[in-house]
């Protein structure tokens, strides 16, 4: 029998019960100080780049597979100190140097972890046991690296599943090519990856089999935001290092596939035109033929001639050296490639069908590697790793894009990993995209370190800004700050708070990141021992010159008439040695100081309770002088006296005893 309607068959109801179970717990940890925490196996490959305190430590306990009471007594609290110019979350230059120095020293302190030795004859539970034994403590390196000798590391990948999927593609691949961003290729390489290659044996990495047999291959992503000459300094340093290397743009070549379907789309529209035109006119040619004989003849020895001609004319246009591709590599060809750095092979930015002759040729030869049956493997293996948003999909898709791809290459991709390394900030790691723009908190740092990098001019050619300064007087030093610019980007933008309406600088920040991870404010980091200004010269000549006759951004949302209303100073020196541009303060008081009638003005005059009142004026010496304190001659100051006794007040022109203007009249006539 079906229960009543309107009868709740859990009358405790789930939600209810989740909702009780969660106050409990709660009231639980409140009084004991206690905390705890359930495992889910539902995430396995979720990658895990940060964690609170409180989570390491769980998770740690949970590999190591313990049990635990933690308390929550200890707190500590991190105040900054009040009226420092330096940004609390930026290092000053000889705190950035000893760091990198001290990093130096230490570099090979950090480790890739590596999955431990194994044979056929393990079972997969001490295979998994064995890996988190291994992992565990290759954790507790890095966090004595981290809380023992305070370096400060990148969010690396905390997830071992994630980890396991790196050791199954270089255990696969015989050519481990190595993604990185080319603004920045030192961020994104990892030097112990490269050991750990070649500390992988055999063909499918089991102990014994023999070390050495894969290689690298540093694949330099998105070379096109880099000119020959920084292509050419990166590829001497390289050199330097022995480091086998090639530059590609994913972005160039996708825009290349896409131009070659859109001109073989459109050469097929116009055959496909073109033949229902011939249909047509065979048509009227049957017609007419049907009613002249002669017709045909003469259609049919034209068209046997000019049909030769055009099969002639089809294989001459279509030579088979692949020339028609030259004059679609023009289309995204660069004037400096001409120059002397740009016909260096080693600086040249290689297209898809190089970049796959390049992976056969620093490929290891395919006889090295024996399969467990003794068998040579047919099909070279060319593993992907590389850091999220370096472009490695991207590359994979303009790989698997291109219709002339090899059938004997597989391409192996791994998910992105964020290796650790060291940093000198976050901020670094937030500009260089390894930590996610859209949950950043802290914005106060990045936005500093990108006006430290660009240019104050780059910046208002780029947003066509105006972007004000602060004086000594106000706490400044007469340079940009990060502050300045989000304030000046917040009101250009109308980016305003609920409330008061004031500027949103935390929206302004992440649309200026943003626009900095992805290449609108380029900045490219040096090879070691090359000054950054120097490097980035001929990009900011570049940008200056895409900028010219943008429009301007309004420069503040607040109309003239408001009290709050502060004109706009758009006239500051762009002079290297010149004085700094003066605050608002000043201004103000320069304006104050010329203008007539005002509390700084020049001239003296007298005020009571806001409004002017008459001064003595009895005797000829007080006379002598007009309100202001300019001196007065013998006319004027006997004008004065007599205008004083009549309560009046002189005037500024010359002439005080004007009459009355005669105004013709008119008579009127005509316009009865």
């Amino acid at each position: 029998m079906p229960p009543p309607k309107g009868k709740d068959r859990n009358p405790s109801g789930l939600g209810r019960a989740i909702i009780n179970r969660k106050f409990k717990d709660a009231r639980v940890a409140r009084e004991s100080g206690l905390y705890t925490t359930d495992v889910d196996n539902t995430t396995r490959l979720q990658s895990i780049t940060q964690e609170r305190d409180l989570d390491e430590f769980l998770n740690t306990a949970t590999l190591a597979g313990t049990q635990f009471t933690a308390e929550r007594r200890n707190v500590k609290i991190i105040s900054a100190p009040a009226g420092s110019q330096q940004n609390p979350y930026l290092l000053s230059e000889e705190e950035e140097q000893k760091a990198l120095k001290k990093q130096q020293d230490n570099k090979g302190r950090l480790r890739v972890p590596r999955r431990p030795p194994w044979d056929k004859s393990m079972t997969p539970v001490q295979l998994d046991r064995q890996e988190k034994d291994a992992f565990l403590e290759w954790r507790r390196g890095i966090a004595q690296l981290q809380e023992q000798e305070n370096f400060l590391l990148t969010p690396f990948e905390r997830n071992i599943e994630v980890w396991r999927q790196l050791w199954r593609v270089l255990e696969r691949s015989h050519l481990v090519v190595q993604i990185v961003d080319a603004r920045n290729p030192l961020r994104f390489r990892c030097e112990d990856l490269e050991n750990y290659v070649n500390d992988v044996e055999g063909a499918e990495g089991e102990q014994g089999t023999g070390k050495g047999k894969r290689k690298n291959l540093l694949l330099i992503n998105k070379a096109d935001l880099l000119t020959a000459k920084q292509r050419r300094e990166w590829a001497d340093y390289f050199d330097q290092q022995g480091v086998q290397y090639a530059f590609f743009s994913a972005a160039n070549a996708a825009a290349l596939q896409q131009a070659r379907k859109e001109q073989q789309q459109a050469q097929e529209d116009t055959a496909e035109q073109e033949d229902t035109q011939a249909t047509g006119s065979e048509d009227d040619a049957f017609e007419e033929s049907t009613r002249n004989p002669a017709f045909l003849k003469e259609d049919e020895s034209g068209s046997d001639e000019s049909g030769e001609s055009e099969d002639e004319g089809d294989w001459e246009d279509a030579p088979e050296d692949g020339s028609h591709e030259q004059s679609d590599l023009s289309l995204y060809f660069s004037a400096e490639e001409d120059t002397l750095d740009g016909q260096d092979p080693r600086a040249r930015v290689l297209s898809v069908l190089e970049l796959e002759d390049l992976f056969t040729k620093a490929a290891p030869a395919l006889s090295e590697f024996t399969d467990s049956s003794g068998d040579h493997p047919t099909k070279l293996v060319v593993g992907l790793v590389g850091y999220p948003n370096v472009g490695k999909s991207s590359t994979i898709n303009s790989l698997l894009g291109e219709k002339k791809l090899s059938p004997t290459l597989v391409l192996c991709d791994c998910p992105g990993l964020v290796f650790p390394q060291f940093a000198t900030t976050r901020a670094d790691l937030v500009c260089d995209a390894v930590l996610p723009i859209d949950q950043l908190r802290e914005y106060t740092g990045p936005t500093s370190l990108v006006v430290k990098r660009i240019p104050q001019e780059i910046l208002e050619a780029v947003y066509g800004l105006s972007i004000r300064s602060r004086g000594v007087e106000e706490g400044g030093n007469g340079k940009i700050t990060g502050e300045d610019l989000l304030i000046t980007y917040a009101i250009g933008r109308g980016f305003t708070r609920s409330g008061q309406g004031n500027p949103d600088e935390a929206r302004a920040a992440r649309h200026i990141l943003k626009d900095y991870v992805n290449a609108k404010l380029l900045y490219c980091h040096p090879p070691p021992g090359i000054s950054e200004d120097d490097f980035n010269v001929q990009t900011r000549e570049i940008i200056l010159h895409r900028a010219i006759g943008k429009k301007r951004a309004p420069t503040t949302r607040v109309v003239k008439g408001a009290d709050t209303f502060v004109p706009a100073n758009l006239s500051q020196p762009n002079i290297a040695n010149s004085a700094p541009a003066p605050g608002r303060n000043s201004s103000r008081v320069d304006q104050e100081f010329f203008a007539s009638n005002q509390g700084l003005s020049s001239r003296p005059f007298v005020q009571q309770n806001g409004q002017e009142f008459t001064r003595a004026r009895l005797y000829p010496h007080q006379n002598a002088v007009a309100d202001d304190g300019t001196l007065l001659g013998g006319r004027r100051a006997r004008i004065a006296a007599v205008l004083a006794n009549a309560g009046g007040d002189i005037g500024t022109g010359k002439k005080h005893h004007k009459k009355m203007k005669r105004v013709k009249q008119r008579s009127g006539r005509g316009y009865d």
